[in-house]
């Protein structure tokens, strides 16, 4: 049964990406597939101190949010306690995005243009050519 005091934050599936920052700002930074929304990227940045013994990969992990400024990495068959101060979450939407709104075909004169000046980059006289048409 868990606390009352505490929810969780984060819930990852399969590796997770872990990145140690012995910097003033940033402590630890988890990258990895998100467990409530299959496909996606999640990425979470705790800001404080980051433990020493911190493996670069975990297995799947969650991260718990304890009473105060205190969170808790959990990660079968180990656990890490870490003072906060801040827990930035991030979502990678791209793909998602992109299949909503897919992009808009390229005109047909465009293609043409583009596919022309390739051509003519290609060979040596080609260039001579478009070099001449820039003024360089």
């Amino acid at each position: 049964m868990t606390d009352p005091e505490t929810h969780v934050v984060a819930a990852f599936q399969g590796p997770v990406t872990c990145r140690r920052d012995d910097g003033v700002s940033v402590g630890v930074t988890l990258v990895g597939a998100a467990a409530d929304s299959p496909g996606e990227t999640l990425i979470l940045t705790l800001i404080g101190m980051a433990p020493q013994d911190l493996p670069g990969t975990l297995p799947a992990a969650r991260v718990v949010a304890l009473d105060g400024q205190r969170c808790r990495i959990e990660s079968s068959p180990r656990e890490w306690l870490l003072s906060v101060r801040a827990i930035y979450a991030h979502r990678d939407v791209g793909t998602a995005f992109y299949r909503a709104i897919p992009p808009r075909p390229v005109p047909l004169k465009k293609r043409l243009f583009w596919r022309l000046v390739l051509l003519l980059a290609g060979g040596r006289l080609g260039r001579r050519m478009l070099r001449a048409l820039r003024g360089s």
